[in-house]
C-alpha cells in the first residue's frame, strides 16, 4: 500500500522542511511526497535534490498560480492508493502511515479515513499567545467522545453538509484530517478536479461527504495543523486577511461570482470565500435538490463581522461599513442593522477592556463555529518539529481515555 503526501508550497522552505522531516521519519516506507512548488524566489528545487530521496518529487510552476491550482498539480502527479493533503506549515505525526494502514486492512479500504488532530501556533503568530499553543480536536464533536474508529453513516454526512451550506461549522475542513482513497478521487473526476473554488478545502472536503459511501471516523490526532507567521491564519487573525488571500492568490470562478452578484455582501473574504465554495458544490452536485444554500445567513455573517470589526476598530470593518450599509435590505437594517448599532454605540462609552467581550458575543450570536473544548497540551514548542519530536499521538489518546 503507497500513501501519497501532497505539499504544496511557496516560499516557505523553513517550514516545508519541517513538514517533510515529519514524513522522512515516519516508520513505514511506501510513501511518496510531491511537492508542487508555486514559483518561489527560494531554492526550493536545490533543497529538493539534497535530500537525496527517490521518494520526493519535486514539480514547479511555470508562474505564481492560485492555490486550488496548484493543489490539483500536486494531485495529478500523485500515484499512492491513498493520499493527504499536507500544508508545508503542517505535519504528520509519527505512526501516521503505520496506524493508517491497518486501519484500512482492518475495516476493508474505507473511501475515507477522518482523523483527529493538534492545532499548534508558532510563538506570536496568535493575538494574545505570545508563547504560542498547542491543542487537540479530540472533543469536537464529530468524535462523539469516542477513542475508537466508527462509520459515519450517510444520513449524518449529508447532515454536516447542510450545515456547511447553512454556514454552521459542525467538523473541520481542512484537508489534511481526510485520507482519501485513490478510487474515491477517481470516481469524482466526472465532477471537475478535486480541488475546486478559493477555499479548495472548504469545497473538496464537503464534496467527499456528499460522495463518499464508507467514511471512517477516526479519533486518534494523527496529523498537526500549523498556524505561523507565513500562513493565511496568520493574516486573517493579525487583521490583514487582504494580503492573505494574495499570498494564497485566491481567485473566485467568474460565472460564480456574477450568478451571486446580489448576494455578495462587503465583510471578510473568508464569509465570501465560504459562499463561492458551497456555491461551487451546488452547481456540481446540483442532482440532490434537498441542498439549498441559506443566502440569509451568509449575509447576516457578513453584517455581524463588520459590526464586531467596528467594535475591535478593524481596518477591514472601517473601509466596507457604508459600501455594507447600501447593499443591506430593509429588512437586514431593521433586523441586524439597528441592534448592532446601538451596541456599536455603548462600546464607545464602554472601557476598551470589554470590546473584545463584546465583539465575541456579537460573533457568537452567528452561531457559525460551534463552541466546544480544546484542551491545551502543556509544553515547549519552538516549531511544529518539536510537536513531532515530543508527542507521541498513541499515548496521549490513551492518557485522555484514562482520564475521562
Amino acid at each position: 500500500m503507497k500513501f501519497s503526501v501532497l505539499l504544496p508550497t511557496r516560499n516557505r522552505i523553513d517550514l516545508l522542511s519541517y513538514a517533510i522531516e515529519t514524513v522522512r521519519k515516519q516508520d513505514y516506507p511506501n510513501w511518496e511526497i510531491i511537492i508542487s512548488d508555486n514559483f518561489s524566489e527560494e531554492d526550493i528545487a536545490g533543497y529538493a535534490r539534497s535530500i537525496d530521496d527517490s521518494r520526493i518529487k519535486y514539480y514547479r510552476t511555470d508562474e505564481f498560480i492560485p492555490v486550488t491550482d496548484n493543489w490539483n498539480k500536486a494531485l495529478a502527479k500523485s500515484d499512492g492508493d491513498y493520499v493527504i493533503m499536507l500544508g508545508d506549515d503542517d505535519c504528520l505525526m509519527r505512526g501516521y502511515f503505520t496506524t493508517l494502514k491497518k486501519i484500512i486492512e482492518e475495516y476493508d479500504a474505507p473511501d475515507v479515513i477522518y482523523t483527529s488532530a493538534f492545532l499548534y501556533a508558532y510563538p506570536g503568530v496568535m493575538p494574545g499567545h505570545p508563547d504560542g499553543f498547542l491543542r487537540s480536536y479530540e472533543h469536537s464533536n464529530i468524535y462523539r467522545s469516542s477513542h475508537k474508529p466508527f462509520w459515519l453513516e450517510k444520513k449524518e454526512s449529508m447532515a454536516l453538509v447542510s450545515h456547511s451550506i447553512n454556514f454552521k461549522i459542525h467538523f473541520n475542513y481542512n484537508m489534511q484530517f481526510s485520507l482519501v482513497s485513490r478510487k474515491l478521487i477517481d470516481t469524482m473526476a466526472k465532477y471537475g478536479p478535486f480541488y475546486q473554488s478559493p477555499y479548495p478545502d472548504y469545497y473538496a472536503t464537503n464534496a467527499i461527504m456528499l460522495k463518499a459511501e464508507h467514511i471512517l471516523i477516526v479519533p486518534q490526532p494523527l496529523v498537526t495543523i500549523g498556524i505561523s507567521p507565513k500562513s493565511f491564519g496568520f493574516y486573517y487573525f493579525n487583521d490583514t486577511e487582504s494580503e492573505g488571500n494574495e499570498f494564497l492568490k485566491n481567485i473566485a470562478d467568474p460565472k460564480i461570482t456574477h450568478l451571486l452578484r446580489q448576494v455578495i455582501l462587503p465583510g471578510t473574504n473568508m464569509n465570501s470565500s465560504w459562499l463561492v465554495s458551497m456555491e461551487t458544490l451546488i452547481q456540481n452536485f446540483g442532482e440532490r435538490g434537498n441542498l439549498k444554500i441559506n443566502y440569509d445567513r451568509y449575509r447576516f455573517l457578513q453584517i455581524s463581522a463588520v459590526f464586531a470589526g467596528l467594535v475591535l476598530k478593524k481596518n477591514f470593518a472601517k473601509s466596507v461599513i457604508f459600501n455594507l450599509l447600501n447593499r443591506m435590505t430593509l429588512r437586514e437594517q431593521i433586523i441586524y442593522g439597528v441592534p448592532m448599532t446601538i451596541i456599536l454605540v455603548a462600546s464607545w462609552i464602554i472601557p476598551k477592556r470589554y470590546h473584545a467581550y463584546i465583539a465575541k458575543r456579537i460573533l457568537r450570536y452567528t452561531d457559525s463555529h460551534p463552541k466546544f473544548i480544546t484542551p491545551e497540551i502543556n509544553g515547549k514548542f519552538c516549531t511544529i518539529l518539536d510537536v513531532f519530536e515530543q508527542i507521541d499521538p498513541v499515548q496521549y489518546s490513551v492518557k485522555e481515555a484514562e482520564d475521562s
